[in-house]
């Protein structure tokens, strides 16, 4: 992947070098297209190496702007998620920006003294988690724009037994996972499948071929994984609240500047008609 990256910015360099010696023989131009092609395949290789032996992810359904599937995930990110991993960047009076009231924050989402303008941090310190986990649990507060939101509702679906984890559980997104499965309760313990099949170098190879429910959950499969979609949900709009403002704010921005321009138009083509 370093090499990748050192090649894209070399075919970048050479490309600023070009142009700014302004240069416009044949064998100059010829070089730019090569230098263009190369490039091309660059950021190809790097895709690919980037997509390598990844599970393919399920496309996460869009409630942004259903007030109620974003209430349920931020329940959802308080009594699962927000005990090992907190959210520095955001208060809990930010959810009032998703309909609920100080009222509502404090009976439903404040368990231990907390106040409505605190940030939603947890009494984990880094050192223990990292002791108990092997790795201090990120903080979440923008953790679907790193990740994706795809990524985190196919990973949130795709938990199952391993007894060979010390958690007892690995993931068919994050290998070797060092977090719990903490919405067993609500899925179920599961199983994995997986088939030979033949690789491209001729090797045996594992194919995913499906989940084996061993013990059920609070929730259906389906309500399970709508549930997951409210939680996805929550943490997009938790990693950029004001995210739905901006986006109205922008069509209307586009609107106006859409306007201004046949104005503009039209005024340009008034005072110069006299002179063409």
């Amino acid at each position: 992947m370093s090499l990748n990256l050192f090649l894209t910015e070399l075919h970048l360099l050479r490309i600023k070098v070009l142009f700014m010696n302004k240069i416009k023989s044949p064998s100059i131009l010829r070089h730019i297209a090569t230098t263009f092609v190369a490039f091309g395949i660059t950021l190809f290789s790097i895709n690919a190496i980037a997509n390598e032996d990844s599970f393919p992810l399920d496309k996460v359904p869009n409630r942004m702007n259903n007030m109620a599937s974003l209430q349920n995930g931020a329940k959802l990110f308080t009594n699962y998620c927000l005990n090992c991993h907190g959210a520095h960047s955001v208060r809990y009076n930010r959810l009032r920006d998703i309909g609920l009231s100080d009222e509502q924050i404090k009976e439903n989402l404040l368990f231990s003294g907390e106040k409505v303008g605190d940030l939603m941090k947890v009494s984990m310190s880094p050192l223990e988690s990292k002791e108990w986990f092997g790795k201090a649990p990120p903080d979440l507060s923008v953790e679907v724009r790193s990740r994706g939101a795809d990524w985190v509702y196919t990973y949130l679906r795709t938990f199952y037994r391993d007894d060979t984890r010390p958690t007892g559980v690995n993931n068919l997104v994050y290998k070797n996972v060092g977090m719990p499965h903490v919405l067993w309760e609500l899925q179920g313990a599961r199983d994995v499948k997986f088939v030979e099949v033949a690789g491209h170098n001729g090797a045996t190879e594992h194919k995913f071929a499906g989940f084996e429910q061993i013990t059920p959950g609070l929730m259906k499969p389906q309500e399970y994984d709508d549930n997951m979609a409210d939680l996805v949900a929550y943490m997009s709009w938790m990693s950029e609240p004001i995210q739905l403002e901006r986006k109205r704010i922008g069509v209307i921005v586009l609107l106006f500047l859409a306007v201004f321009t046949i104005i503009a138009w039209r005024l340009n083509k008034s005072y110069w008609k006299s002179i063409h």
